[in-house]
């Protein structure tokens, strides 16, 4: 299964987040957060990120979801491809659809895509 990784930079949102894509999308689906410093503070942490990757890296890949801004060039120095990869979408919405693939089993490059089909979702 692919692993995902959702980088914020407040640990509770990144929590909170991997909270409600476990409700919907399984209690089984390998998610992780990576939210904050580790002082506790808001920012972004290699070493979590680090960290988190090896939690859900179950062989198959992992895809990064990271919310704005430092998040995103904090991921870019774990980027490996083929294997470890950086989803552009909606924090929310792209880290659901991602973990639906996900745990329908389908491939890295598939689980990225299902993530960015989410930047097209409308909600009116």
């Amino acid at each position: 299964m692919v692993g995902l990784v959702l980088v914020a930079h407040s640990a509770g949102l990144a929590a909170e987040a991997v909270a409600l894509v476990k409700g919907i999308a399984g209690a089984g689906t390998a998610v992780a957060a990576a939210g904050g410093r580790e002082s506790g503070e808001l920012g972004t942490s290699l070493d979590l990120i680090e960290a988190a990757i090896r939690v859900v890296d179950q062989g198959d890949g992992v895809v990064i979801i990271p919310d704005l801004g430092s998040s995103v060039l904090t991921a870019r120095l774990v980027e490996e491809e083929g294997r470890v990869v950086i989803a552009d979408v909606p924090f929310v919405e792209g880290a659901i659809a991602a973990a639906v693939a996900a745990g329908a089993g389908v491939p890295l490059a598939d689980v990225l895509e299902a993530a960015e089909e989410a930047r097209t979702f409308r909600k009116l």
